[in-house]
């Protein structure tokens, strides 16, 4: 008897089609697709991307299930510590979007340091005659600050080097410098971090105050590490030289709309992942996944979130 899969968001086509193959799949990509499915279903496995929530009440409505995933790396939309005290698998993705996300950090950085928005707007406006007052810089020999040295975070070390950048980090485990020296040091500050308690809005006003009046933050991690409020005074008042990032603490954006308009911040709305491959390997490293659970077989016990817990 096949089991019941349901859908908080699109997923791809070929992921979608191995679901389809193997298991009924429910779609709540809606609040009426979800109301079609809420009492009326028995879900055995739910699975989401960045948005959907996967809480409690969630779990409540669902007597027999057995696994919740991400097609993602972070879990900040999953309850991981309700699934694991249902004894509910949990299953992401890690790793898997480590290559691209660094390469979209390094694209923010390209921008930002050599002012390329800017110039391809006023070619794009008829003003050659721009470049008589770009104001520019290279990544070449400048000093980059890691906050964050997970699989993308010394990807990134990697990529900035091989730029000729000389590179600082700060983690929660690992601490060449501490975090405030390294925001003193830096030209350019990249954040990736998790989103946890502790890191939330990590990077307030007395951290952008130690920043360099010249340098430059991005952030590819999660918005909420950002205190934004903070951050537009200090790209008001000049503190530093601007923002980069493709994550907001609001998605899509209200309160951080003033931060996107702001003439010095370059903003792409959440796509570092979702580039052709690494969607696509996500989705389907996930969905084989929880196949393989709703199956009783083996499944990638890197990709298992909580399985010490109770496996």
């Amino acid at each position: 008897m096949k089991k019941n899969v349901l859908l908080l968001e699109s997923i791809a086509e070929e992921a979608l089609a191995l679901l389809a193959e193997n298991v009924h799949v429910y779609k709540g990509y809606t609040a009426e697709g979800l109301s079609e499915v809420l009492g009326k279903v028995e879900i055995h496995a739910v699975i989401t991307r960045g948005k959907g929530q996967i809480d409690k009440p969630l779990m409540d409505a669902f007597s027999d299930l057995q696994v919740v995933a991400r097609c993602g790396v972070g879990l900040d939309n999953v309850d991981v510590a309700e699934a694991t005290a249902r004894k509910i698998r949990v299953v992401n993705a890690p790793g898997s979007s480590a290559a691209t996300i660094a390469e979209h950090t390094l694209a923010l950085m390209l921008m930002t340091m050599r002012n390329l928005y800017q110039s391809v707007e006023r070619v794009k406006q008829g003003d050659w005659n721009w470049r008589n007052q770009y104001a520019g810089d290279e990544l070449n020999g400048k000093t980059l600050g890691i906050l964050g040295m997970g699989n993308i975070g010394k990807r990134v070390a990697k990529l900035a080097e091989a730029f000729g950048m000389k590179v600082f980090y700060w983690s929660r485990t690992a601490r060449q410098l501490p975090m405030d020296e390294v925001l003193k040091q830096s030209d350019i500050v990249s954040l990736h971090l998790p989103l946890t308690p502790e890191t939330n809005e990590i990077i307030g006003a007395k951290q952008l105050e130690l920043m360099k009046p010249g340098a430059f933050l991005i952030n590819t991690a999660r918005g909420a590490l950002i205190n934004h409020a903070a951050l537009l005074d200090a790209l008001n008042a000049n503190t530093i030289a601007g923002f980069a990032a493709d994550v907001l603490p609001d998605e899509p954006p209200v309160e951080s709309v003033a931060v996107i308009k702001h003439p010095h911040a370059i903003i792409t709305p959440h796509t570092a992942s979702l580039t052709a491959a690494t969607y696509q390997q996500m989705c389907l490293l996930t969905v084989k996944n929880v196949l393989a659970i709703l199956g009783g077989r083996q499944a990638d016990l890197n990709s298992v979130y909580n399985r010490n817990s109770f496996f």
